[in-house]
């Protein structure tokens, strides 16, 4: 645990990226699986992330994201998107692969998808979307714990506009939302805000025991 509170003291939101260190394929496959494995609302993962490596699509998301230079600059950039509208059919996509995956028949946990799709549906439809695209904050979480542990960097951004991202990498047709972005790399020894003091509030004031 030690290791953790350290690492954890050690990562902060990079703000240069050093374009010329790549991380390796082996440690990007394991933040791939930490994003995987992270927890989610009823296990359903109501999200895609999209791995954006062309440079030319690098270069035009750049200036929907403030011109935030670690985007053009990271080793990795992933975007993730949660679905609207959120509902039955992803639901019965959720219920078909854990009968597969634990070799028990659809039937057997049927009351469970009922349960789901119940509460769920209850659900305006803004307010389903704002519980996906809250969703994606958790599987971000595991992502930074994942990378602080491998002395890997990532910068998590809600500065962007949403409206144009959806629209430059068609997430309109395909029911989804741009919630977060994550630029994964190794921080540029130039930046200068790596070497601050790490501000937090103080436990007193954080916690209240009741």
């Amino acid at each position: 645990m030690n290791n953790f509170i350290e690492s954890q003291k050690w990562r902060y939101a990079t703000k240069k990226f050093d374009a010329t260190k790549k991380i390796s394929q082996q440690d990007f496959e394991t933040l791939k699986e930490a994003i995987q494995l992270s927890t989610s609302s009823y296990g359903l993962q109501p999200y895609r992330i999209f791995i954006i490596e062309n440079p030319e699509l690098r270069a035009q998301l750049q200036p929907l994201a403030w011109g935030q230079s670690q985007i053009v600059d990271a080793s990795e950039v992933l975007v993730f998107a949660n679905i609207t509208n959120f509902g039955e059919a992803e639901i019965d996509n959720y219920i078909a692969n854990l009968a597969n995956t634990r070799g028990i028949p659809v039937e057997s946990v049927k009351g469970y998808a009922d349960f789901m799709k119940m509460k769920i549906n209850a659900l305006a439809e803004d307010d389903r979307n704002n519980w996906t695209s809250k969703q994606t904050y958790l599987a971000l979480g595991n992502l930074l714990n994942a990378a602080a542990e491998l002395k890997i960097d990532v910068t998590p951004m809600e500065g962007f506009e949403p409206e144009k991202v959806n629209d430059l990498l068609g997430f309109n047709e395909m029911g989804l939302n741009a919630s977060l972005i994550a630029t994964i790399g190794y921080r540029h020894e130039e930046d200068a805000t790596q070497h601050y003091n790490k501000v937090r509030k103080p436990k007193e004031e954080l916690f209240t025991t009741l």
